[in-house]
């Protein structure tokens, strides 16, 4: 950055008094801080970098003490740096405040296929840090594991499942299939019936594979009793909101069975506990139902958490969860974004697959395009029905797909809008909460302000989250940028 740029930034930090997912504030008015590590792990592990900004005090009010020596300091945060595996290249930026000295170090982030970057003094395991929010936490095995499998395309879903046996695939469903595929790829039939099985990862060196089981098992849960679905019904906007029965769920169902027949039951849980309107077309006068959300889009995200989930063995024992609300549907997929895919790329780049033998055998059980349209067709099926948008959260350990419904359209409709974005903006120069966000706008319902306002804005770059790790947080505040 310039030096310019840097004395803005001071400014900022300065009114704002919070650091964020990319900055992290240091006094280093008397040293150099002596362990920067964790710091210097996270901010390389994610795709955005970050900046440790020395000469601010956070002790201090978040104020300006500046540094005790400029070029001490950046010799020692260098030695720190070269510390890291693969080595960290901060590029420094000096600039006067107030009469005293600030230093910023940029931390660029590396490759995904070279992460996790770490403290070589720790070890792989201890010394790797992710970013939450304005904390570095340790990573988790499974997020190692995660960056591992990248790196040498592993796909769990081809991995063998010991006690399966060829016994328990439903043999008309999948003696079907391989008939399929022959008519698809005449070479097939000169394959003899192990290399054909091999050839469609059916079995993996004479064992069955866990994509097998999950799609032609007679009974998957009986190997994986966890790789299925939850739904609930809650009767409220949030887990642990109660009806005048004091009951926590109105409808509580666990899915089991192959891929294709847990989408249909998950479906049809919906459709059970959707509200359904009576439209009358006002020219013909034919009278049409119309359900709560439109089934095209629930059922395009069911697909995709059960498809594209994580099957890892750190995720086995972690369902795909439906999770109902009054203004809102959940699905919850385990296992963030694989690979180089972020949120702003879904339905528009082409993603690496997790699963691509499982996709392929449940494209042709299931009728799933596996063309990347999914996506695409939750947002035209959301629009269709004048619903907001969709809204995608990429978690630390999960995907999470959030649909809206008329509740919030009609209460805004009911108490009025009074503000727009510009507006909106200079207001978030100051991170604001959710519910001063709504009070300001003057709207009574805080979801409809946030799906209608603010998520369209945090899209577009012009708001961003103090808390991006943990959007739900009840600490989280949104600012403009």
């Amino acid at each position: 950055m310039l030096s310019d740029e840097l004395v803005e930034l001071v400014k900022t930090v300065c009114e704002q008094r919070a650091e964020t997912q990319t900055l992290e504030c240091k006094a280093a008015h008397t040293d150099c801080p002596k362990r920067l590590y964790d710091t210097l792990s996270s901010f390389s592990n994610q795709d955005s970098g970050g900046v440790l900004l020395f000469g601010i005090g956070e002790k201090a009010g978040f104020q300006v003490v500046g540094v005790y020596d400029l070029q001490e300091l950046q010799k020692k945060v260098t030695e720190q740096c070269n510390q890291m595996e693969p080595p960290v290249r901060a590029v420094f930026t000096v600039a006067e405040v107030d009469g005293r000295w600030i230093c910023a170090a940029e931390i660029p982030a590396i490759d995904l296929s070279e992460r996790p970057c770490y403290y070589r003094g720790a070890g792989r395991s201890k010394g790797s840090y992710i970013r939450v929010g304005d904390a570095d936490l340790p990573m988790t095995d499974y997020e190692l594991y995660s960056y591992e499998a990248f790196r040498r395309h592993l796909h769990d879903d081809e991995r063998p499942v010991e006690r399966a046996a060829l016994s328990m695939l439903d043999e008309d469903k999948l003696e079907q299939y391989i008939l399929q595929r022959r008519a698809d790829r005449p070479g097939f039939a000169q394959l003899t019936r192990e290399q054909t099985l091999e050839m469609l990862n059916i079995t993996r060196d004479g064992e069955v594979t866990l994509a097998a089981v999950m799609n032609f098992c007679l009974y998957p849960q009986g190997y994986f009793p966890q790789l299925g679905i939850t739904a609930i019904v809650v009767p409220g906007t949030q887990i642990g909101d109660t009806d005048t029965d004091s009951a926590r769920f109105t409808d509580n169902k666990r899915i089991e069975g192959t891929i294709d027949r847990m989408v249909e039951d998950a479906v049809a849980f919906c459709r059970r506990n959707m509200k359904v309107r009576t439209i009358i077309d006002p020219v013909t006068g034919t009278r049409k139902d119309r359900t709560e959300y439109p089934i095209n889009a629930i059922r395009e995200a069911v697909l995709n958490a059960v498809i594209h989930r994580d099957y890892s063995i750190y995720t086995e024992g972690t369902p795909v969860q439906i999770d109902f609300f009054a203004d809102r549907l959940e699905i919850h997929s385990p296992g963030s974004l694989y690979g180089r895919m972020t949120v702003e790329q879904l339905g528009v780049a082409r993603p690496d697959l997790r699963n691509p033998a499982l996709a392929v055998m449940a494209e042709e059980l299931t009728g799933a395009e596996n063309r990347y349209s999914g996506i695409p067709t939750i947002r035209r099926a959301m629009a269709d029905y004048g619903l907001p948008e969709p809204v995608f959260e990429n978690r630390r350990n999960e995907f999470v797909v959030i649909l809206y419904n008329q509740t919030a359209a009609e209460a805004a409709a009911e108490h009025g809008e009074q503000a727009d974005e510009p507006d909106l903006l200079a207001f978030c120069k100051t991170p604001r909460s959710r519910q001063e966000i709504a009070n300001y706008l003057g709207i009574k319902t805080v979801f409809y302000a946030m799906s209608h306002y603010v998520q369209p804005l945090l899209r577009s770059g012009q708001l961003a989250m103090t808390l991006p790790e943990s959007p739900k947080s009840r600490k989280q505040r949104y600012y403009a940028v």
